[in-house]
C-alpha cells in the first residue's frame, strides 16, 4: 500500500505534465456527470453498488470446508516395531 502511494507522489504527481492531465482528466469527468446528469447518476449508482455488493460477497461467502484425506486410514506404519 505504501509503495503504491509513494510511486504516486513521486513519479505522478511530481512532473507538472502528468498534474495537468489528471487534474484536466477530473474536470472532464465532472463535465460528463453534470452534462449526463440522469444517466452519469444511474451509471455511478450501478458502480457503487456492484462494489459494496462484491465486498459484501467476499465478507460473507462460506468457508470451504477441506475434504478428509483418504488415504490418511492407510499411514506407513513401522511393522518391525
Amino acid at each position: 500500500m505504501w509503495g503504491a502511494f509513494i510511486f504516486l507522489v513521486f513519479f505522478i504527481l511530481v512532473a507538472p505534465k502528468t498534474r495537468h492531465l489528471l487534474t484536466g482528466m477530473v474536470g472532464q469527468s465532472g463535465d460528463w456527470i453534470s452534462n449526463w446528469a440522469p444517466f452519469s447518476y444511474i451509471i455511478l449508482a450501478f458502480v457503487v453498488v456492484a462494489g459494496v455488493f462484491s465486498l459484501y460477497l467476499m465478507t460473507h461467502w462460506p468457508k470451504v470446508a477441506e475434504p478428509e484425506n483418504p488415504m490418511a486410514r492407510y499411514k506407513n506404519d513401522d511393522v518391525l516395531e
